[in-house]
């Protein structure tokens, strides 16, 4: 590739653009998106569908490849996160946070121990080593679980396969800014008759910093490892046995304590059998253990002294000691499902049940107190009509039974539910023109999770007891969508509408942000999500997406707390035989509709937040088909800037109560990807 052809690649097109943007969304940056590695390519954004996502995480991507899995899940067009430093984010999607969005790996999940989610379920995921994530919004299936109103995201890994004895896998390197160092390996050993895979990760970085150059509190350093043994006597027949562990540590910008152990365990096993007869065509059963042991201090990683607020929000309060502090907590889940599926001429059925016991735990004076025990009973059934070619309606409905006790001495109670959920939509392609329609109503139930019944200082009307006092949440929504899928032009545009009853609202004190009361209100959420890839020609390629979330407190009509504001990606990509190019630009409006002192057990709304514009580039060459590598930069003009979701600053790193966390500056890396 010589210097005139580099001259003409989105690298110095994109620059003109965001040197020359000056709309309503800009004011500040940082941050990216894509489409699939087709060949070598970095993806900004993933192939997207108007409802369903799916995706590689083994894809490079840019930004700067993902540390965790809210990292990753931050790339899908609806993403956000509450951000606090450089990992450990919490994902948002559509303004829905918690468990409104249920994170499964290989069909477990792994709810994690901090009281005020300082693992989130997605702190202990690394992307690289999982071979597809699937993303299904809104209450569009039961298959996956009670509650998940905002959407279901799974990462999988995937059945190796081999033909005859040998070896294969993939290995990547990764270097980057702040002494950023990511190491990741997945290999397999087997034959048509089972497998041995081994995977691993080693992710490491200082703090990074800002645009300005100041230093944010952020550094983290952790691995994983995990293993899968496979018997496969036929091509119909998987028996597979996994087991894996992992640690970490983290430090926050806007914590009163850092992570000092984020200590996983996990063992599992699943079985599939498939083309069992003409009707019954698949069985497939899977076992969980997920344990998590989480220790975090403000000594270890951060030298203690300033005030320091308790809980999890980071900001200052006066009245905490200054004395070193720690906490340990762990969080024990087991659980199962089985699921048959039956197929006629025109019907495709897929029922089961599931299950899952989860005990959380905290250290007191050197020994383990049990405080909440969760246990869910589910059966479900989901139904996919043929109507004719070119319609289907699918249609499914769940059932689960919660039992939760609350093992605390003073209030030792228990609570138990019924939770309905239910959802009809129907699809169907147009017969002269390549696109796609749906319109789907669902209805979920949502038993409160540990951090709504547990975390709060009061329950609904100043209650002591939120445990007895927190309804069920109760989200009724409309999604439609359409998908248009030409030669050159692919476009997808997705909506819905919802009614949220009960919603659960946390609320905080202005002068003491470690009270706070969890409230049930009624809401009205709306929004969507719109894409598009275009091809200009065989060298040039662009995509852009959109994605809108608003939310209203009818009980007040004011606007509903820690919703992002609208976001816009441009992409655009030069490709020629084994170089590639690609240069994106992020924009992100102001969020003037806050609700002040209000919002999630991690994060408030404390004040608006500017727009801002962020551009980003990378160039890839492929060395050989086993061999890629890729580099580039992340907020190349080094702006200054915070999400509207990011956490205040916590005054041990001298920040005020109402100072967001800046996202990192400029920053470089390079990557090299190996198959084989």
């Amino acid at each position: 590739m010589n210097t005139h052809d580099f001259v003409r690649t989105p690298l110095a097109a994109l620059i003109l653009i965001a040197l020359q943007t000056n709309s309503v969304f800009a004011e500040d940056p940082r941050d990216n998106m894509r489409l699939p590695d087709e060949s070598v390519m970095i993806v900004t954004a993933p192939a997207m569908s108007p409802l369903e996502v799916i995706t590689s995480p083994k894809t490079p991507r840019q930004p700067v490849p993902a540390s965790d899995g809210s990292d990753y899940l931050k790339t899908i067009p609806g993403f956000s996160q509450v951000r606090n430093g450089g990992t450990n984010g919490d994902p948002v999607f559509r303004g829905m946070f918690g468990s409104r969005l249920r994170i499964l790996t290989n069909n477990g999940e792994m709810p994690g121990a901090c009281p005020s989610r300082m693992d989130a379920p997605s702190s202990y995921i690394s992307p690289e080593s999982f071979d597809v994530l699937t993303l299904i919004k809104g209450p569009e299936t039961v298959l996956w679980g009670p509650g998940n109103s905002a959407g279901t995201a799974r990462f999988d890994r995937e059945q190796p396969r081999f033909d005859k004895p040998g070896i294969q896998g993939t290995a990547s390197l990764l270097a980057g800014s702040r002494q950023r160092w990511d190491e990741n390996a997945d290999i397999s050993l087997g034959n048509e008759k089972g497998y041995l895979r081994l995977t691993g990760n080693k992710s490491r970085a200082d703090d990074y910093k800002d645009g300005e150059g100041n230093s944010v509190a952020s550094k983290w350093d952790k691995w994983s490892g995990d293993m899968a043994l496979g018997w496969t006597p036929d091509n119909d027949t998987l028996l597979e046995l996994t087991a894996g562990k992992s640690d970490g540590e983290a430090r926050y910008a806007g914590r009163s304590m850092d992570g000092s152990q984020f200590k996983r365990e996990s063992l599992g096993a699943r079985f599939e059998k498939t083309n069992i007869s003409e009707v019954f065509d698949k069985f497939e059963a899977n076992v969980y253990y997920n344990y998590a042991d989480h220790v975090m201090d403000n000594y270890s990683l951060r030298s203690p002294g300033s005030n320091m607020a308790g809980g999890g929000m980071g900001n200052a309060m006066s009245s905490v000691m200054r004395m070193p502090m720690t906490m340990e907590l762990d969080r024990r889940t087991v659980g199962g499902r089985m699921m048959g599926t039956w197929i006629g001429s025109d019907i495709e059925l897929r029922s089961g049940a599931d299950t899952q016991l989860s005990t959380h735990r905290g250290k007191r004076a050197g020994s383990w107190v049990k405080d909440a025990r969760f246990r869910d009973y589910g059966v479900f059934s989901e139904l996919t009509w043929n109507v004719t070619e070119q319609s289907k309606i699918v249609s499914g409905a769940r059932f689960d039974w919660v039992v939760v006790d609350d093992f605390n001495a003073q209030r030792a109670s228990k609570r138990t539910d019924m939770l309905p959920a239910g959802f009809m939509r129907f699809e169907h392609n147009l017969a002269q023109l390549p696109v796609k329609l749906y319109a789907g109503l669902g209805y979920t139930e949502r038993f409160p999770d540990y951090w709504e019944l547990f975390s709060p200082t009061y329950g609904p009307d100043g209650a002591t007891d939120a445990f007895r006092q927190v309804k069920t949440e109760k989200t009724t929504q409309l999604d439609i969508g359409a998908q248009y899928s030409g030669k050159q032009f692919n476009g997808w545009v997705s909506a819905y509408i919802g009614r949220v009853n009960d919603f659960i609202l946390f609320r905080y004190d202005p002068k003491n942000t470690a009270v706070s009361q969890v409230d049930n209100i009624n809401a009205t959420i709306l929004g969507g999500e719109a894409g598009m890839s275009y091809q200009f020609t065989e060298n040039w390629k662009t995509d852009a997406s959109l994605a809108y979330s608003w939310g209203k407190n009818t009980d007040n009509q004011q606007p509903l707390a820690q919703i992002p504001p609208l976001e816009a990606r441009f992409g655009l990509t030069w490709e020629h035989g084994d170089w590639s190019s690609t240069g994106l630009l992020r924009l992100v409006s102001h969020q003037h509709r806050v609700a002040l002192n209000e919002g999630n057990v991690v994060g408030k709304d404390f004040d608006n937040s500017a727009g801002f514009a962020v551009f980003s580039a990378n160039a890839a060459y492929r060395v050989s088909e086993s061999v890629k590598v890729s580099a580039g930069v992340d907020n190349l003009f080094n702006k200054t800037y915070s999400e509207h979701l990011n956490l205040a600053g916590n005054s041990s790193f001298g920040y005020s109560a109402n100072t967001p966390v800046n996202e990192p500056g400029r920053t470089f890396w390079g990557k090299i990807n190996v198959t084989f």
